[in-house]
């Protein structure tokens, strides 16, 4: 016999139903919950990866998979990397070519804020126009360029300058540009001797003129033509490889 009360029983339960039964005379309550057996399929490729990941990561080779990020310092532009201030570069060649000092330029910048690579192009530049078609005036250019100011800045040790090489290979380098600014002159009036010979002394003087200003200091006091006339002597030089005598 039922005993009184209201019930509600599910004859056929199913797992995950859950049965609720009451009654007067009983106050239990019972029923179960079965957890469902679900299964996602996120694709092959993702479980792979996500075993792949797991695997390296066990064995201590999860750097591997370490994106680094984007260093804003490694997305400068070439000029930027290579330290090349074509501004810099641009003021210091009129700085060589008008070395009055009436004309208002701080020439020193040439001395106080050496570069390389504006010099190098300037010699690169004048041993491109000394060819004619000998190749080998280029290494000699260079050579003179780099040696010889290595004997300035000595030189200048010696007589007590403060100076550096850098400082002495960068104004050596920039004053050759009279020397190519005359170039084209010396073209035109090759067949005049006299004319030709006057342009490269003014030539001469102009570039001595130019590296001695910035590079003979008030330390030198009397001293002075001791530095300035070898590098007079290095200009010749210079010219003499570029008209060939």
């Amino acid at each position: 016999m039922q005993p009184p009360g209201p019930a509600l029983l599910n004859s056929n339960p199913n797992p995950g139903d859950f049965t609720f039964v009451s009654s007067t005379e009983a106050n239990d309550l019972s029923g179960s919950i079965a957890s469902p057996d679900v299964k996602l399929n996120l694709g092959g490729d993702f479980s792979r990866e996500s075993t792949a990941t797991t695997f390296l990561r066990q064995r201590g080779y999860g750097w591997l998979l370490e994106v680094e990020e984007n260093d804003p310092e490694d997305n400068k532009p070439l000029l930027e990397e290579l330290d090349i201030d074509l501004k810099d570069i641009y003021y210091k060649i009129r700085c060589v070519l008008m070395p009055m000092p009436s004309l208002g330029f701080n020439r020193q910048v040439v001395k106080d804020n050496p570069d390389f690579w504006g010099p190098l192009a300037v010699v690169l530049f004048f041993s491109m126009i000394s060819l004619y078609g000998q190749f080998r005036v280029v290494s000699w250019i260079i050579t003179i360029w780099i040696f010889g100011s290595l004997t300035i800045f000595l030189l200048a040790r010696v007589l007590g300058g403060d100076v550096a090489y850098g400082q002495v290979l960068g104004v050596i380098g920039y004053s050759l540009l009279p020397l190519i600014v005359i170039a084209p002159a010396l073209l035109v009036v090759g067949s005049f001797e006299i004319v030709s010979t006057v342009i490269k002394l003014f030539g001469v003087f102009w570039a001595a003129y130019s590296a001695a200003s910035l590079l003979v200091g008030e330390e030198f006091k009397t001293k002075k033509p001791l530095l300035i006339y070898p590098i007079f002597l290095l200009y010749i030089y210079f010219l003499s490889l570029y008209t060939g005598v």
